[in-house]
């Protein structure tokens, strides 16, 4: 996409000035905080104007904590990476769920949901939000909370990878550390193998399928291509991998990572008498090359050691795959093997130039928080969902075709009426692919017509003249029934 102009404000100020003009002007604006967006919502073409707001509120204020009937908040703002939101975060000893990717920026993180590792236990980054600060469509610097504006809250807050206003700042409840004494983690290495990857989805599935299964538990099972650049993700790895594995450095002492497995498992206490399952791990653990046992941290420390520390898993174009389920029998329907010899036929080839990205977590249960936060006033879609899992498959330009008939064969068998992992096509708005025609296809991001008409009306408020639909992939203004 090219945008006619990218302006990067200062401040409040120089947005109001962007918006009047592009409205002088008759065109529209997208808005970039950082890091990446797939589906390119957060740009578009001439001659509408891309706002970058990536350096624009870095300033100390632009953080600040603060005490509230026995809670601690923090406000923050879109500028931020989410790497130096929790750097932030930790040296205060609080923590709140998020994402992996360090570069992705708050703004467009929170709208999307901040999906992450502590899905089960905390569910997203967006739900513990308590106020939103935007510069609306009438030029007007506004905060917006869910009593003041539910409907706004609402859109703003998992509604569309487009914008309903220009969100600066939000104001979230954040956990703290001595609440949640006794948390420890896992984090483990293994050779890729395919039996390995059955025994640890076995796991993965098992606990998915048991409605029951306690919050405190969290699971992400990642499967990582050749040349993956692995110390990025785990750098204390360096010293023993030298020990161990002094293979796999080159002569130019640099390391070629052979195909991988990584684990990452968490148990935190909400309850005095919570007792952790250490059999859980010592299972997840087992044939591991490389782990440094179950460590008990702060939760602030263990959410640092969740992030991917770079950019970009492979210096390649990609093919994006997303899928949700809400099946509880996956262990019946044989899930975890037909996966298992998916992945295995795009990592395992040699000369296919393809290299493959994958995680499959677990977020579903009664007890989850990801479940039990539905209907708390935001609109994050599917959150009935039992795994997510995300296959992507980078690719060199002799790959492409390899690379996209293995996608349509995951589509195929995977999803659909007869799909093995879900029977309906559901798909999240951070992890978008296919069409990027929203008002085409949102069946697959929005439970029902209804959700998507609220949205719809939603929008038409809080942008009547357009200046905030810079393309396709957004909710469209209501019109009338989308029948």
């Amino acid at each position: 996409m090219s945008p006619a102009i990218i302006i990067q404000p200062l401040n409040k100020e120089d947005i109001v000035l962007a918006l009047r003009y592009a409205k002088s002007q008759n065109i529209a604006v997208a808005v970039r905080t950082g890091g990446h967006q797939y589906s390119g919502a957060s740009s578009t073409g001439s001659p509408n104007i891309q706002l970058d707001l990536k350096k624009s509120f870095r300033a100390p204020e632009d953080q600040m904590l603060f005490e509230k009937d026995g809670k601690s908040f923090v406000r923050t703002s879109v500028s931020w990476s989410l790497g130096a939101f929790n750097k932030y975060l930790r040296k205060n000893k609080l923590f709140v769920p998020h994402g992996q990717c360090t570069n992705v920026h708050l703004g467009g993180h929170v709208q999307t949901g901040g999906y992450g590792q502590l899905g089960r236990s905390f569910g997203l980054l967006g739900d513990h939000v308590i106020s939103l600060e935007i510069v609306d469509h009438e030029e007007t610097c506004k905060e917006v909370t869910k009593e003041t504006d539910p409907e706004l809250f609402y859109a703003i807050l998992g509604g569309s990878p487009g914008n309903f206003g220009v969100l600066t700042h939000f104001t979230l409840e954040a956990h703290r550390d001595r609440d949640y004494e006794g948390s420890r983690g896992l984090k483990a290495l293994y050779w890729y193998d395919p039996d390995t990857l059955k025994r640890l989805l076995d796991i993965l599935v098992a606990m998915s399928d048991d409605e029951n299964f306690p919050r405190n538990y969290d699971l992400c099972v990642s499967v990582l291509s050749s040349s993956f650049k692995l110390l990025d993700l785990w750098p204390e790895l360096d010293g023993a991998m030298r020990e161990d594995h002094p293979e796999i450095y080159g002569e130019n002492d640099l390391p070629f990572w052979p195909r991988t497995i990584v684990v990452y498992a968490q148990w935190v206490p909400f309850d005095k008498n919570d007792t952790c399952d250490m059999a859980w791990f010592d299972r997840i653990a087992e044939g591991s090359i490389f782990h440094q046992g179950v460590q008990q941290k702060p939760m602030s420390e263990l959410t640092a050691d969740w992030i991917f520390w770079n950019v970009r898993e492979f210096d390649h174009p990609y093919i994006k795959r997303t899928y949700a389920t809400n099946s509880t029998t996956l262990g019946k329907d044989g899930w975890a093997s037909w996966v298992t010899n998916r992945i295995n036929a795009i990592v395992v080839p040699e000369k296919n130039r393809c290299w493959l990205s994958a995680q499959l977590q677990c977020f579903g249960g009664k007890y989850s928080r990801f479940t039990t936060n539905a209907d708390n006033g935001t609109s994050y879609s599917w959150r009935d969902s039992t795994i997510l899992c995300t296959l992507d498959c980078f690719h060199s330009s002799e790959g492409t075709v390899r690379a996209e008939d293995w996608q349509r064969g995951n589509d195929a068998e995977g999803i659909g009426p007869n799909g093995i992992f879900s029977k309906q096509d559901r798909r999240v708005l951070w992890g978008s692919y296919g069409s990027f025609d929203l008002d085409a296809s949102w069946r697959y991001y929005y439970e029902d017509q209804a959700k998507y008409e609220r949205l719809q009306r939603a929008r038409q408020a809080a942008d009547p003249g357009g200046i905030f639909t810079p393309n396709t992939f957004a909710v469209k203004r209501w019109t009338g029934s989308n029948t």
